[in-house]
């Protein structure tokens, strides 16, 4: 496997994880949040350098319906990224005393509130590139061929943690989360492994459903551009 190709994906994989364990303040405490946040900032910065090619494509080439999704997850994801690390230097308490600034309530709020949402791009954002990923662990593995009976098991694990994440997403208050802010937390569960099945089923529930949105998209387009040959 193509190294580079391998430095991206742990570096999105680190950089994933810890955005879950910066995500449990309520857990971990502030020292470490704010730790976390500065290497989650790092790994952006290298996620978007190693992808820096990414943005120079943006007006060239066919813009398909999937092609345009991708943009425009991506784009927002990088907006969200740069609002959530902004206001959190303003309301740093333990590395950026210097920076941090009285009466700083609603910087709390959209810090807060774009973290949430900073999630569900994000998983969204997994969700377009999940072939790709699939396509870099398979050759990884060695496994480049079909197996029905893998397939098979691989939804049914895929619509366990979907219903999991389903559930988990009403018990955590997700909705809520996303459009109300609560100055005294959201804290429902107190262990951190818990915190961590719980809110990486909720991914499960966008990268699936991006996943295989994509795929029906796909299909229909490619019946289109059929019907479209047989009539001519």
């Amino acid at each position: 496997m193509n190294h580079k190709i391998l430095f991206r994906l742990v570096n999105d994989l680190v950089m994933t994880f810890l955005m879950l364990i910066a995500m449990a303040y309520y857990i971990t405490g502030n020292m470490v949040h704010e730790v976390v946040g500065v290497v989650v900032l790092f790994l952006f910065i290298v996620h978007n350098f190693l992808n820096r090619r990414w943005y120079r494509a943006i007006l060239k080439g066919k813009h398909n319906i999937r092609r345009i999704l991708q943009i425009g997850i991506n784009l927002l994801f990088l907006v969200t990224m740069i609002v959530m690390i902004v206001s959190a230097l303003f309301i740093s308490s333990e590395l950026f005393p210097f920076i941090s600034i009285d009466n700083d309530m609603m910087l709390r709020q959209i810090h807060v509130q774009t973290a949430y949402w900073g999630f569900i791009i994000m998983t969204v954002h997994i969700g377009l590139s999940w072939e790709m990923i699939l396509n870099s662990l398979r050759r990884m593995t060695g496994i480049t061929s079909t197996n029905r009976i893998r397939t098979i098991a691989l939804r049914i694990l895929a619509v366990l943690i979907v219903a999991y994440g389903v559930r988990s997403s009403f018990e955590g208050e997700m909705g809520s989360k996303l459009f109300v802010y609560n100055p005294f937390g959201w804290s429902s569960v107190d262990s951190t492994i818990r915190f961590l099945i719980d809110h990486l089923s909720i991914m499960g529930i966008y990268v699936c459903g991006t996943h295989y949105t994509l795929k029906f998209i796909h299909k229909q387009g490619k019946r289109v551009e059929k019907q479209s040959d047989i009539a001519l």
